[in-house]
């Protein structure tokens, strides 16, 4: 396992972070004995980053995570998420507070190493929509994060880069946060990389780009869209199908689009769509880590195997834009 700084935090992450989400489902709607055994194998194999969130089981991926860990005395990073309701909007700074109060008890744990804004971020505040403005983040929540740091709670603090691309821009160009996750893959290459003007998809601006020239840390999330890029059936556990995010409004667009990719297998450049899909990801070098949400024990091997291979070859990479440029608004 190679290791990469998580931005200027001054922490070291495993290039394949374990994600504890309903897209794997392992942590969320797993038996207690395999969550242990996955966990315990992803940390022989080096993975020392583990991402949870309050929504993610209604807790439980916390509840089961904190468990495993207290289990096996493990010495890793834990990140989870700041979750608010329509009320909260009237005390941000108090909902941040007691978000992390809650995240830390599911855990057992008396601090986490980094905490993250869950909500989308828009120019403009939409409490209906759970959406806060940059004033919101750089000014309430920021101002809760860096009390909860003082207080040994968090040690680290970022956001989700997801709502209107312009204002999550202007929150990572101010130069507070330390990290932000960002939806990167074939489907949707725009947080690290140009794309045509009548790209289909949400266009994240080249968000890379800006959080490494602010030494933020980028954590990708929805590197395989949710399945799509996965091929072959989904796992029973797995939340397979659920609402794409920064691709296609339904999920079976998104399956038709990864098709394109086919000949990256076809042709040898890499073994399986998983592969080329971790591969492509990670060969940005101002990526901290890849997120991959686990079903079971024997996805994690093979997901480190494709990160030891290191970046696609480059003649995979020069065939990826003309298949990016295809993907326009109003295509058949």
């Amino acid at each position: 396992m190679r290791y990469r700084p998580l931005g200027r935090t001054g922490i070291s992450v495993s290039e394949i972070g374990f994600g504890c989400g309903s897209q794997g489902g392992l942590m969320v709607r797993g038996e207690g004995p395999d969550q242990l055994k996955a966990v315990a194998r992803a940390i022989e194999l080096g993975i020392n980053y583990f991402d949870t969130a309050p929504s993610y089981g209604d807790g439980r991926s916390e509840t089961n995570l904190g468990a495993a860990l207290r289990e096996l005395k493990a010495d890793v990073h834990v990140g989870t998420k700041i979750e608010l309701t329509d009320a909260d909007f009237s005390d941000l700074s108090g909902a941040v507070v007691r978000s992390v109060e809650g995240s830390l008890q599911r855990l057992g744990r008396d601090y986490v190493d980094l905490i993250q804004l869950h909500p989308r971020i828009g120019e403009q505040r939409r409490p209906g929509s759970r959406v806060l403005s940059v004033d919101d983040v750089l000014d309430d929540v920021v101002g809760a994060f860096e009390g909860l740091k003082s207080e040994g709670k968090v040690h680290h603090y970022g956001i989700t880069g997801l709502g209107e691309t312009s204002a999550v821009l202007r929150v990572i160009d101010a130069g507070t946060i330390e990290t932000a996750q960002t939806v990167f893959n074939l489907l949707n290459p725009s947080a690290g990389r140009p794309v045509p003007s009548a790209f289909y998809a949400q266009d994240f601006g080249q968000l890379i780009s800006h959080a490494a020239n602010h030494g933020v840390g980028v954590i990708v999330i929805r590197v395989l869209a949710a399945g799509a890029l996965s091929g072959g059936e989904a796992h029973p556990l797995a939340g397979r199908g659920g609402p794409p995010m920064g691709t296609s409004s339904e999920f079976s667009e998104d399956v038709a689009k990864a098709e394109r990719f086919r000949f990256l297998v076809d042709e040898g450049l890499v073994g399986d769509p998983v592969e080329g899909a971790l591969r492509f990801a990670l060969a940005s070098d101002d990526v901290s880590t890849v997120l991959v949400g686990f079903s079971d024990l024997d996805q994690i091997d093979p997901a480190v195997a494709c990160a030891e291979k290191g970046p696609l070859p480059p003649q995979a990479v020069d065939r990826l834009p003309s298949v990016w440029d295809t993907f326009v608004s109003g295509e058949e």
